[in-house]
């Protein structure tokens, strides 16, 4: 068995795509001709937070013995997330009558991303989506009119495409996030 089989096995990508999808789906489904930001923003976070729960193996002992670098593996596990995550989004809505603009939901992919990578590098693979679906849920709660900047950074999953505060956040989150984990790896 090869390198890349028995990496997706230990860190149960065919479950988390398969979850991924019933997720995207499945909120689709449901929410039919109210789809909006907020759904999207939803659909996206619960799909990333699925797929993050395996960002580490069933042994770190064992991952930290290996004879290769771990940070592009580590890193293109995390992107792979992201992408499948904001594509199966953007497939899914396209035959609605409302779709969110792509460039909201790649930001909103990068963002959630990054808090996926900085929740399994700081306490354990097992809790990456704990960041991503938490930040979303309180960005909710966030009044929609708020001008000051501590209502937009919290709200920026929500916010408008034209909306800088919400691209610098969600950028300085996927940075950090991904680099955090790619370099680290998941907390034991």
């Amino acid at each position: 068995m090869s390198w890349a089989k028995l990496y997706a096995r230990s860190r149960q990508v065919p479950v988390a795509l398969l979850l991924m999808a019933v997720c995207t789906v499945g909120m689709r489904v449901l929410v039919r001709d109210r789809w909006s930001v907020v759904f999207a923003e939803l659909t996206l976070a619960a799909g990333i937070a699925v797929a993050a729960a395996g960002l580490s193996g069933q042994d770190l002992d064992l991952d930290r013995t290996a004879a290769f670098g771990w940070l592009p593996r580590r890193f293109g596990h995390l992107l792979l997330i992201g992408v499948l995550a904001a594509a199966l989004l953007l497939v899914v809505q396209a035959p609605g009558p409302v779709q969110v603009e792509t460039s909201v939901v790649l930001r909103d992919g990068a963002g959630l991303l990054g808090l996926a990578g900085l929740a399994a590098t700081l306490f354990g693979g097992q809790f990456g989506w704990t960041f991503p679906l938490l930040w979303a849920i309180v960005a909710l709660f966030v009044p929609g009119g708020g001008d000051s900047t501590a209502a937009l950074v919290a709200g920026w999953p929500v916010q408008s495409a034209e909306s800088p505060v919400a691209w610098w956040t969600a950028g300085i989150l996927f940075g950090a996030g991904t680099a955090g984990y790619a370099v680290a790896g998941a907390r034991r």
